[in-house]
């Protein structure tokens, strides 16, 4: 191995250690407890060294959401595939992706309610969130129906399950209902 290459490898292996170290801080006391000098204290850097890594915590918190996106999306085509028929499919799908919301606030936040820097919904979006996008999209387009757009149809079963695990997580829905709700939508999407 050259020079080069350990290097690199190394700046990895930091680069790591400090998503890794903003995702158990965030999940344990927030994001408002990470920061720069936290996060250079516990993973024993200085500061300039994290700096060369990440602009600040906007870039971070972007590298936790990237990381979640693969996260979301293999855990959603994991139960998916998993399923048998198309209607079983949907509702792996539904349970899977507010499972990972459930058992990841922090990240679940750092993807969809923090600023992370990242671009959705254009040609900028990075892989990540496109492919997450594309696990949802590729078990929806069945249940989309004849003459609907199966990407339209996807952003608003996303935005449904979006909402159902952000509205659960507030306290805003009655506890104890999920699975309820997720046959409910299910019910209504294989309606159409």
């Amino acid at each position: 191995m050259s020079v080069q290459e350990r290097k690199q490898r190394e700046r990895a292996e930091r680069e790591r250690l400090i998503v890794a170290t903003a995702r158990e801080l965030a999940a344990r006391d927030g994001w408002d407890a990470v920061t720069t000098r936290r996060l250079a204290e516990r993973i024993e850097y200085s500061q300039p060294v994290l700096y060369s890594h990440f602009r600040g915590k906007r870039e971070i918190i972007g590298a936790v959401a990237l990381e979640g996106a693969a996260e979301l999306a293999a855990a959603v085509r994991a139960a998916a595939g998993a399923a048998d028929g198309p209607r079983a499919r949907v509702t792996a799908l539904a349970d899977a992706y507010l499972d990972f919301a459930a058992r990841n606030p922090a990240v679940y936040d750092a993807m969809f309610q923090l600023d992370g820097g990242l671009a959705f919904a254009s040609e900028d979006t990075p892989e990540p969130l496109k492919d997450a996008f594309a696990a949802l999209l590729e078990n929806l387009a069945d249940a989309a129906g004849e003459g609907v757009e199966p990407g339209l149809f996807t952003e608003v079963v996303w935005s449904a399950l979006h909402g159902l695990a952000t509205l659960t997580r507030a306290g805003r829905l009655p506890p104890g209902e999920s699975a309820r709700r997720v046959e409910l939508l299910v019910d209504r999407l294989a309606a159409g």
